[in-house]
């Protein structure tokens, strides 16, 4: 496990700590202005997110991550580029999503390449394809315009994802294109990267709350 380096401040100044990690969050608590926020589950080094903040200063961006030292170099990415509409949560995507976000609270979700389980035994743990975890997202999103953008490199994944939207179980999403309005700049994340690189196809959806 990553440790904390000795000089390194306490939390880092871009990453929020609460102080009560089982009361559900103001949106206050997160941003201090009511500029758009878009949250990046599952952030990773942080490459995608950097980017959609340095190409959006008119909205904030929020990023879930466990690993401390992700989140210590997201940390030191956004200060070299000077971004101050970054901040990280460190914690478990699931928990962040179902027990800390405050609801009607992001413009977009994005949930870029998570864990796709790709074993039978494990098939039940992939997230986009749980009712519950899809309704804790809605509840998070800003109603009549919110989004969710998922993508992934498995093709099982994508497809039970798809028949999970498509049965009517989950009446909150509509599927919307790709280019629609607003999603003209959209970076491959250092995950994605690997796998254009070994040839593997992404697959992609854009959905808008109902």
């Amino acid at each position: 496990m990553a440790s904390k380096r000795k000089n390194d401040p306490f939390p880092y100044p871009n990453e929020i700590f609460p102080e009560n990690w089982f009361a559900r969050l103001e949106a206050g608590d997160l941003f201090a202005d009511d500029r758009p926020v878009e949250i990046d589950l599952g952030c990773g080094d942080g490459g995608f997110l950097l980017e959609m903040a340095a190409r959006f200063p008119d909205r904030n961006f929020l990023g879930i991550e466990r690993l401390l030292g992700r989140v210590r170099k997201i940390w030191r990415g956004a200060e070299t580029r000077g971004l101050k509409n970054v901040k990280v949560l460190r914690v478990d995507t699931n928990y962040a999503v179902e027990w800390l976000l405050p609801q009607d609270f992001a413009a977009r979700i994005h949930f870029l390449f998570p864990d796709p389980w790709p074993k039978k035994k494990h098939a039940s743990r992939r997230q986009m394809c749980r009712e519950p975890f899809l309704r804790h997202l809605h509840r998070l999103l800003k109603p009549g315009d919110g989004e969710l953008i998922f993508k992934t490199d498995h093709r099982p994944y994508f497809d039970e994802a798809k028949e999970v939207l498509a049965s009517g179980k989950i009446d909150c999403f509509e599927e919307i294109p790709w280019d629609a309005d607003g999603l003209d700049f959209y970076p491959e994340t250092d995950f994605e990267q690997q796998w254009l690189a070994e040839g593997k196809e992404i697959n992609g959806i854009r959905l808008r709350v109902v």
